[in-house]
């Protein structure tokens, strides 16, 4: 029976790992090789090999709502795209919210993970850790979910481009980047048009006195298509145009993946692909006890597609759902790899793609949290209407089933309220023109007020009452004085 848990990485993955883990009974221990939380979302300036960074001009390219956590939204008063530092924040709160600090042990890499002589019976894990003074730990673990992502190790296809040795200028790959400091005034290439890629671009083009974009070979974009060679300083394009004196190179061409703590072979890779069933658990294992967790792309925010599988996988873990024959695991993998091929032109550079909703609808159905649309609308036809009509934010997934929220229901009629509030930055002030118009009707619907009170109250007739003008104020001074002594 699976107990304790080992989760790799303190980064969004592995946050809502901790938490799935808790949700689920399960006792989880992260191991984070790094002084805090964040993963990718954490800038370092200096950041350290084998870990992930961003550049310092980073903004999500998913609004706040689609990427949050399906129990945890944003609060309304940040940005919809928020800057790499505000989700930081974001993910502060999260885990101080959910109290999952205190199952993270910092500073400690995980240097290995093995099976145990045991493992077909008992599905245990032996997980290796290092503390950054040298000392070394082995724990027994009944299951393992890694969360380290695939950000960690840059892929620089130096020979795909003929002529790089002898390159005047200066080149590097897209994580060593860090902002435009240094490139006032330069000429720069920047080789790929992924996010990365149309990030630096633009980042670079505010000071640069030249930039280019070059996409790599298969990819489309807005760019003047793939780099084909470097000669001395100058560029060459497929299409043939040249730029000349170039002082820097940004390759933005991706990461290979990299798992040096898990045994050789374990993640196969087919076809460019890793041999994970549902992007989750890989194949040829006598027990299901160890997962992968992130390790996605779609067109969308990964977060909530990493927290689907970490709540499917901690089920799958304690034996509360079951996985199919490792036959038809592999058949639902090709099936998957064939539609990819179909699709992209070069599966190589998408290996790891799913598309957002059927993902998620796919994964909740099995879970049992997906929504029942003909339900809600019967039964509260608001929120129906919202799941069924507007944006697939995560919160619909916690309405029902395993992991239900309480408040799905509120976060999802309140959604638009918080999109909304970051555009109020402040209140502008009534024109004069408006404000008098304002105290002038005011006025009139008092003085109403108060004739048709004197109406009732002196039982005179409303005509007789303005046919006297001077009556009328000397019983409207007076009112006051006869209510009260009605009392």
């Amino acid at each position: 029976m699976v107990r304790t848990v080992a989760v790799i990485g303190a980064g969004p993955s592995g946050l809502t790992s901790i938490k799935s883990c808790l949700d689920e009974g399960l006792e989880p221990t992260c191991f984070e090789s790094s002084e805090d939380i964040g993963g990718l979302w954490r800038f370092k300036e200096h950041p350290d090999p084998g870990r992930a960074n961003i550049y310092q001009s980073v903004i999500i390219n998913s609004s706040k709502e689609m990427m949050s956590y399906s129990d945890f939204p944003p609060p309304a008063h940040l940005p919809n795209n928020m800057h790499h530092s505000q989700l930081l924040i974001y993910l502060r709160l999260y885990a101080e919210n959910f109290d999952l600090f205190k199952h993270i042990l910092f500073q400690t890499t995980v240097v290995s993970v093995r099976q145990r002589p045991d493992f077909p019976v008992s599905g245990q894990w032996e997980v290796e850790t290092e503390r950054t003074e040298g000392q070394r730990e082995t724990q027994v673990f009944d299951a393992v979910m890694v969360c380290t992502g695939h950000f960690t190790r840059p892929h620089l296809p130096l020979n795909d481009f003929p002529g790089i040795e002898e390159f005047e200028g200066r080149y590097l790959h897209s994580w060593e980047y860090r902002s435009a400091e240094g490139l006032q005034g330069k000429k720069v290439v920047v080789v790929g048009i992924g996010n990365s890629g149309g990030d630096i671009a633009v980042d670079a083009s505010r000071v640069a006195e030249q930039h280019a974009e070059g996409g790599m070979g298969g990819q489309q974009g807005g760019g003047r298509g793939p780099s084909r060679e470097i000669r001395g300083s100058s560029v060459v394009f497929e299409d043939g145009s040249v730029v000349d004196k170039v002082d820097v190179v940004v390759f933005a061409t991706g990461y290979n993946y990299d798992f040096p703590f898990l045994p050789s072979g374990l993640l196969a890779n087919s076809s460019h692909r890793l041999c994970l069933y549902r992007h989750v658990f890989p194949l040829g294992l006598a027990r299901p006890s160890l997962a992968v967790v992130g390790f996605i792309c779609n067109m969308g925010a990964i977060n909530p597609l990493a927290e689907m599988q970490a709540r499917w996988a901690t089920r799958v873990f304690k034996g509360l759902l079951t996985l199919p024959s490792e036959e038809a695991m592999l058949q639902d993998i090709k099936r998957d790899t064939s539609t990819l091929q179909n699709r992209f032109a070069c599966l190589e550079r998408h290996p790891l793609q799913v598309d957002h909703i059927p993902y998620l609808d796919s994964m909740a159905e099995e879970l049992g949290v997906r929504p029942n649309l003909l339900g809600l609308l019967l039964r509260e036809p608001g929120v129906g209407l919202r799941v069924l009509l507007g944006p697939c934010t995560p919160y619909q997934y916690r309405l029902r089933g395993p992991g239900q929220w309480d408040g799905a229901r509120q976060a999802i009629l309140t959604q638009w309220e918080r999109v909304a509030q970051p555009f109020r930055t402040r209140m502008a002030p009534e024109p004069e023109s408006r404000t008098r118009a304002s105290c002038s009707l005011r006025l009139i619907l008092t003085l109403s007020g108060a004739v048709l009170l004197l109406t009732l109250y002196t039982r005179h007739s409303l005509l007789s009452l303005l046919s006297h003008p001077t009556g009328l104020l000397y019983k409207m001074y007076s009112l006051p004085e006869t209510i009260s002594g009605w009392k």
